[in-house]
């Protein structure tokens, strides 16, 4: 017998809100970076970040052991302008994050399946952006951030750090996440993992795994 699932904890950025290649590419295209450049940089720094190899800047930086500026300025010094220039590093991570929207609709799903008594958490990998803190209030009853808390995802520190804070065990969670080695770290803990591409087959599937009716209009 399948048993519901009383938890649902949630990554940010690419599931809460638009797309993280789309939001990236707009970035690169308003800012003049170089983009193929770019992908090869951050192919590497972020292989090293969930390939378990040499420490990574994105290591550092999620958990909060690096100041944004740092980073920037790392960053920065590492990319280019189509036309060679160099990167401004001042201000990069919020140009980056400026086109991160929200998903109004996977908001309503988690508002109505915690109106109904499922416990949401946010479990998000900062890059020392901001949040809509205000969306948050009446989505989740925990909210999560790595650099806060100076963990990150896929260690599985962080998150039985969440499933404290909701009170639940690994196997009356939900995770859902659009980066695949942080969904088999949490199916590895014993939780249900749902790889994110669409918020409706997103609805359907923790329709599914919490036993509730989740018929969102927006």
């Amino acid at each position: 017998m399948t048993i519901a699932r009383r938890g649902i904890i949630t990554d940010w950025g690419g599931v809460l809100t638009s797309p993280l290649p789309e939001t990236i590419d707009a970035w690169l295209a308003a800012d003049g970076i170089d983009h193929e450049h770019y992908r090869r940089v951050m192919r590497g720094w972020l292989q090293e970040a969930y390939a378990g190899g040499a420490v990574s800047p994105v290591h550092a930086l999620e958990r909060g052991e690096v100041e944004t500026t740092e980073f920037e300025r790392r960053l920065a010094a590492e990319l280019r302008l189509i036309d060679g220039g160099a990167v401004p590093a001042e201000g990069l991570i919020e140009r980056m994050f400026a086109g991160f929207l929200p998903v109004e609709s996977m908001y309503a799903t988690l508002r109505q399946a915690r109106g109904q008594g499922v416990r949401t958490c946010l479990l998000s990998n900062s890059w020392g952006n901001g949040y809509p803190r205000e969306m948050f209030v009446d989505t989740f009853d925990a909210v999560v951030i790595s650099g806060e808390v100076g963990m990150r995802k896929p260690e599985p520190e962080i998150f039985a750090h969440a499933l404290g804070l909701v009170g639940l065990s690994a196997r009356e969670c939900v995770f859902v996440d659009d980066v695949e080695r942080n969904v088999e770290a949490a199916r590895e803990l014993g939780m249900l993992g749902i790889l994110h591409r669409d918020p409706e087959e997103t609805r359907v599937r923790l329709e599914e795994a919490c036993g509730v009716r989740l018929d969102v209009m927006v």
